[in-house]
């Protein structure tokens, strides 16, 4: 039996985890969640969205360095995502070195969130929607 993409659906988990929730510290614990409020206003949407992105990527983050229903939780993330582009980054440009920050980063971790999606959990999951037989 080829374990491989099981180990791969894994890795991608704890790099998409890691990424979820240094995002979501960064809101709380560098920009605050007053100071989130505060950018989201800016954009035209309701302060509160703010906080409630930030605790958004918290949780989802954990969830999926630990493997609590990885796959659905990708899936949840990816409007965070969207939003972050349509709203933040799209006119930018593409290159995330740009001023402001270009599209392609988020992008890319949409994809990747899709592909989470696509592979399940992996292994070491704590919390699993799959069989074992179904698992990767």
């Amino acid at each position: 039996m080829n374990t491989s993409p099981a180990y791969a659906a894994t890795l991608l988990r704890l790099a998409l985890g890691s990424m979820y929730l240094a995002h979501g510290l960064l809101k709380l614990l560098v920009f605050t969640p007053e100071g989130t409020a505060g950018f989201f206003s800016s954009l035209g949407l309701p302060g509160f969205f703010g906080p409630v992105t930030m605790a958004l990527e918290i949780a989802g983050g954990t969830a999926l360095i630990l493997g609590v229903y990885a796959r659905y939780v990708a899936a949840a993330l990816i409007p965070v995502l969207l939003g972050a582009v349509i709203l933040v980054h799209g006119a930018n440009g593409w290159g995330f070195g740009n001023k402001g920050g270009g599209w392609e980063y988020p992008v890319f971790l949409i994809a990747a969130s899709v592909v989470q999606f696509l592979l399940g959990d992996g292994r070491y999951a704590l919390k699993s929607q799959e069989t074992k037989s179904a698992t990767v």
